[in-house]
């Protein structure tokens, strides 16, 4: 993997996708802090579920907070870890309340002080609601650079070094998402779909699927 080949496998990414974007259900920062916290060993396609219902009744500090722990629950009870999740986000509205006139916050510091919320939600967060140059490594992304070569690690934050450095600045506001919808529909886990994939002349990966 080069220089060139990476500029190479971004533009065609760009070219096929020029404005990707998150599949979690969102329409305010708060609510994809929300939706990103709860994503957490889950599906976008559940938590949207659970959201789906729990927005049109509470989507802003205030009102998820008086929904309480309990209420709240009763809308994300389908989720995984959901009694932890509940927890941590009444705890988040109350602190977005109190500290940060019910905004969310745009810089990591204040992000990762909220209960919840780690490096990878804070870029989440940081990169698809106010548009930041960082990169949040999920088991996706993770795969995808080390399978293909565009920047190896052994953990997610040497992954993420690896990725900030490598990436051409041109396509940064938006390589994560290329990286994670490639990781969740071509270069799968078990049986990467190396016949459909953009980028298959272009990756390291020495065991190519047909």
């Amino acid at each position: 993997m080069n220089k060139d080949k990476r500029y190479e496998i971004f533009r065609r990414w760009r070219e096929d996708n020029p404005h990707p974007k998150t599949e979690l259900n969102y329409s305010s920062p708060f609510e994809l802090l929300i939706a990103v916290i709860l994503s957490a060993q889950s599906t976008d396609k559940g938590v949207n579920k659970a959201t789906d219902k729990l927005y049109p009744v509470a989507n802003t500090p205030e009102a998820i907070f008086a929904l309480g722990e309990e209420g709240l629950k009763e809308y994300i009870k389908t989720i995984g870890l959901y009694n932890t999740k509940g927890k941590n986000i009444i705890k988040t509205c109350q602190i977005l309340i109190e500290q940060h006139n019910s905004e969310v916050p745009d810089n990591r510091k204040a992000l990762e002080a909220l209960p919840g919320v780690g490096r990878k939600t804070a870029n989440v967060v940081l990169n698809t609601a106010f548009g930041h140059p960082v990169m949040a490594v999920d088991t996706h992304i993770f795969r995808v650079s080390n399978r293909t070569g565009i920047a190896k690690g052994k953990n997610v934050v040497e992954v993420e070094k690896k990725l900030l450095r490598h990436i051409p600045k041109e396509f940064m506001i938006d390589a994560h998402h290329w990286l994670i919808l490639h990781g969740r529909y071509i270069c799968v886990a078990r049986k990467p779909k190396c016949g459909a994939c953009l980028i298959s002349d272009l990756c390291d990966f020495k065991e190519k699927t047909e």
